[in-house]
Order: structure tokens, then C-alpha cells, then sequence
């Protein structure tokens, strides 16, 4: 997948604070809750599909003393401290997002000979959701934050893995914070032909057999908000994502990258 637009988790845990209305003392709540209203889009890569609208964006999540849920992740931490944080982590691949977003179209073929184009229907095939489990490392400081990520399949959906590392660097003024990052993604071979292959099954007078082989893609994203007041804030974050050169010569690929946007209002519970 690509790596997830998703707003409010980033915004809400970057939000500075409004010291003129914050309370001298407050207990840590154990829940991070948040809902962004706005509009934004996240473009589909697949032939014969549709953008994804964002209208409303969720941040749900709890944080035990080492179990945590975070917006569909589920993880346990094992090592904390001022140096790392990691934790081992299950979650579900979002490269099927996009399978769901497909049209059945009718597409003329001219038959070579024959007087008349045959009709023929064509959809882009289906793909399955996978449960994957791996490690999560977070390291920061004041030359900004590090995520390295490696994940496996233990659903027996793609049997592949991903690794993945973002650097991100934040900068606040006041009541402004801006927020830039970039990463890459390794796709294993497994992955990449179970989400952009083709099997024979599959394959037809429309598209043919395809293998995909493992990839490389590389992402970068940038978010802004402005703090309103303790709760509430303007924000917008756009991103993209260019897919590996194997997925993008699949023949169900239309695009080479996927570019996610979002604007709106948010507010923090």
C-alpha cells in the first residue's frame, strides 16, 4: 500500500498547546480520540477504477502500559526508553483498498477479419485483505522522528513481507506547525504479484498473464495545521506514493503513483 493518508494521527499528536487555556494539572488519558471534516481524495491506481473521496477522517486509539490499539493497528511494546521504542505489531495490509474501488466496463475488441468488434465486460480482479505481523521501531530527537517497519503475512493471503522506513522532521511557530516526510517501502516478490499480477485464470482477450517481481516505492507527504484553540485546528496533508516499476508494468495499472489529499477541520475528545 500505500503508505496510509491518514490525518488526524499525525496532526492530533503534533497539535501545540494553548498554555492560556490549558489546566496547571492533567491526568494522561489512556484514549486518543479525534474526527477531521473536510473533503480530500486519494487517487486509484488500477485501470477502470475511481478515487477514493476522504470526507471524514477518524483517530481512534488506546495506549496501555505496553498493549496498544492505534486507528486498526494492534501491538504490543517491548523495549521504551529514550533511545527506541518497538513494538511488535499486527495489522491489515492496505493494498486491497484499492480493489474495491473497480468498475465493470464493456470494452469493443476489433477481431482481426472479422467485419464486426466483439463486446466483451472486463473488471479488474478481485484481491483478498491480509493479516500481517511484524516490528515497529520508533527513534527520535531533535533532527526529527525514524520509523523502520518490517512485516509478514501470517494469513496465508500474499505469504510475502514489506519493509518500510519514514523520516519526517516537524517544525512549530506558535499556533502553526508544519510537518515534511519521506520513506521507501521494499515490496517482496510475493506481495507485489499477489496485489499487480495477473494469473492465467484471470488473464483474457482483455489483459494477459503477469508476474510481478519485488519493488522498490518511495513516498514523501506533507501536513500543515494551524491550531485554532486547544481542541480545534485547520489542516491539510497531501502525499504520494510512486509505485515500484514492477507493479506499474502490470497490465490491471493505469498510474505509476498514487497522490492522496486532504483539507478540513479537525477537532481533538
Amino acid at each position: 500500500m500505500i503508505y496510509r493518508l491518514s490525518l488526524l494521527a499525525l496532526l492530533l499528536a503534533a497539535q501545540p498547546a494553548v498554555a492560556q487555556e490549558a489546566p496547571e494539572e492533567e491526568e494522561e488519558s489512556k484514549w486518543r480520540l479525534g474526527a477531521a471534516l473536510g473533503y480530500g481524495e486519494r487517487s486509484n491506481p488500477l485501470v477502470q477504477s475511481d478515487d477514493i473521496p476522504i470526507v471524514v477522517d477518524l483517530d481512534i486509539a488506546w495506549f496501555g502500559e505496553r498493549w496498544f490499539f492505534d486507528n486498526g493497528d494492534l501491538g504490543v511494546t517491548f523495549a521504551d526508553n529514550s533511545a527506541l521504542t518497538a513494538s511488535v505489531v499486527a495489522r491489515i495490509n492496505s493494498d486491497r483498498v484499492f480493489f474495491g474501488k473497480t468498475d465493470t466496463r464493456f470494452i469493443s475488441l476489433d477481431l482481426a477479419g472479422e467485419p464486426a468488434s466483439q463486446i466483451v465486460e472486463f473488471k479488474p480482479p478481485d484481491r483478498d485483505y491480509a493479516l500481517e505481523l511484524g516490528i515497529e521501531m520508533l527513534t527520535d530527537g531533535d533532527w526529527g522522528m525514524l520509523q523502520v517497519n518490517a512485516f509478514h503475512d501470517v494469513s496465508g493471503t500474499h505469504e510475502g513481507y514489506e519493509l518500510f522506513a519514514n523520516y519526517s522532521r516537524g517544525w512549530r511557530n506558535q499556533r502553526l506547525y508544519i510537518e515534511p516526510s519521506f520513506g521507501v517501502s521494499y515490496k517482496s516478490d510475493k506481495l507485489n504479484n499477489y496485489y499487480w499480477g495477473v494469473t492465467p485464470d484471470e488473464a483474457g482477450d482483455i489483459v494477459d498473464p503477469y508476474e510481478a517481481s519485488a519493488g522498490l516505492n518511495w513516498h514523501a507527504r506533507f501536513m500543515i495545521g494551524y491550531q485554532l484553540n486547544r481542541d480545534w485546528s485547520l489542516s491539510l496533508v497531501a502525499e504520494y506514493e510512486r509505485l515500484n516499476d514492477e507493479a506499474y508494468a502490470s497490465p490491471i495499472v493505469e498510474e505509476n503513483g498514487v497522490f492522496g489529499w486532504f483539507a478540513g477541520l479537525s477537532r481533538r475528545f
